[in-house]
């Protein structure tokens, strides 16, 4: 006899833990019945479930529109933002434009800078994505790398909405 795939959509878990719970003669807590039924459904504790269907956090669609006037309709850079947080959110698309896990000379790094910005100031975006974490130099500053990280939410919609002007 063959198995049929029927798939279950629970809406509410702690509802339905509950409601087995009920159900049974001797019924664990109700933490070890989300346990359970989390175990059951292939996650190591109830935990695991929660951090696997927690929603995305949302991008602040403000600050991305903030950010997104300082770039022409190529993508590149116009003019340095005044506000700090703007600046943060505009080396995520400096960032982007970096081939990851590549070595990079000074001269090297900062041509890749400048063709991301109309104004040619390399050296101040550089120092500045260093100490946002975005790049690594070495102690000599001979060699310089993409650090490899996911982009903020609003990191992440900066980006593709530059891609999408190019």
């Amino acid at each position: 006899m063959s198995r049929d795939t029927i798939q279950l959509t629970i809406p509410d878990l702690s509802r339905f833990a509950k409601a087995l719970r009920a159900e049974l003669e001797t019924p664990p807590s109700h933490l070890e019945a989300l346990g359970l039924l989390a175990r059951a459904a292939g996650y190591r504790n109830y935990q695991h479930l929660r951090a696997a269907h927690e929603p995305a956090p949302l991008a602040d669609q403000k600050r991305v529109a903030r950010a997104l006037a300082h770039f022409d309709g190529q993508g590149q850079l116009i003019r340095w933002p005044g506000k700090t947080q703007i600046q943060a959110l505009c080396f995520w698309a400096i960032w982007a434009q970096i081939p990851a896990r590549e070595s990079f000379s000074e001269r090297q790094i900062s041509t890749r800078i400048d063709a991301c910005c109309l104004f040619k100031d390399a050296a101040q975006i550089r120092r500045s994505m260093i100490e946002n974490r975005l790049l690594t130099r070495t102690r000599d500053g001979a060699v310089y790398s993409r650090l490899e990280q996911a982009p903020s939410p609003e990191g992440k919609s900066l980006i593709a909405q530059l891609n999408g002007r190019k």
